[in-house]
């Protein structure tokens, strides 16, 4: 008997299955290349409707169905229950956000939609994360315009991501200020982000934020010209990573090293937190702006 057919929507055969946690070096990793619906080992196709996100529809198992009909056959909340989380790094990447839910034992099934975001710029953080990288962050530009990444997360998978990002603080971006377009042309009324805590490092040649989100061994060698890094972290990218995850003294040292340098800007523009821990609003109780532009 022949093998089935392989599943061309796996992570793996679309070649978005390496996870940055693990392999640091590839951070941020993949981004969701288009609209689709994470189920933890698949990325399926979304297909975008001029309708609001929950009456796209996509095909699989030979049917086709609205993205809100599967979500709740999946025993999970429809998109109007979900809240819209805008990703600036790694949270962008399926493999990411699988592994992260895997790791808590919980249901990774996530609509993620590339959306045209204006006024984020998108940066370094002025610390070294637990996985040894440099992890990107936002912050206020107002002649910034790009995509970015939104995923709609159930109420236990954003109480997830909130403890994975405890150097972060998650702010509600108002969709009045920072335009968020849907490829259906919908305007989000707002979107959470995650803030870093420590600012965003800046470059010491301008003083403007060095760019983030790009590439991370490019990143690590540009900051290993620091003397005083060098010597805590070099010779080279893969060895700041490997000596960085294994020694949390490591990291708090290099982190003191940039604020010590005077490379962090600790005031990005950015709205400040204003919820208690815990509380987020929903795609549906978020406020206008109107749905449609004409």
């Amino acid at each position: 008997m022949a093998p089935p057919p392989a599943n061309p929507r796996t992570l793996a055969a679309l070649g978005l299955d390496v996870v940055p946690a693990q392999q640091p070096l590839t951070y941020p990793g993949h981004p969701a290349p288009e609209p689709s619906l994470l189920t933890g080992p698949e990325l399926l196709a979304l297909a975008v409707r001029p309708l609001p996100l929950g009456a796209w529809t996509l095909g699989h198992d030979g049917r086709v169905r609205e993205l809100d009909h599967v979500l709740a056959a999946l025993g999970g909340p429809v998109t109007g229950r979900r809240h819209p989380v805008l990703a600036v790094g790694s949270n962008a990447c399926p493999a990411q956000l699988a592994h992260k839910f895997a790791a808590c034992g919980l249901d990774a099934t996530v609509p993620m939609v590339p959306v045209r975001v204006r006024g984020i710029g998108v940066g370094c953080s002025g610390h070294i994360g637990r996985a040894g990288y440099v992890a990107a962050a936002p912050y206020a530009d107002p002649d910034a315009e790009r995509l970015l990444v939104v995923s709609w997360l159930g109420a236990a998978q954003l109480a997830a991501v909130d403890v994975t990002e405890g150097c972060y603080r998650r702010v509600l971006l108002p969709g009045e200020r920072f335009a968020m377009t849907l490829p259906s042309g919908e305007r989000l009324g707002g979107a959470y982000v995650y803030v870093s805590k420590y600012g965003v490092l800046t470059d010491p040649r301008t003083g403007a934020p060095r760019p983030g989100g790009r590439d991370q061994s490019a990143l690590l060698a540009a900051l290993l010209a620091s003397p005083r890094l060098h010597r805590l972290l070099g010779p080279d990218p893969a060895s700041w990573v490997r000596r960085a995850a294994a020694d949390p003294v490591v990291r708090a040292e290099g982190t003191g090293i940039f604020a010590e340098e005077g490379w962090t800007l600790q005031e990005c523009g950015l709205p400040p937190a204003q919820e208690p821990v815990g509380a987020a609003l929903c795609h549906d109780e978020l406020p206008g702006p109107s749905p449609w532009p004409l």
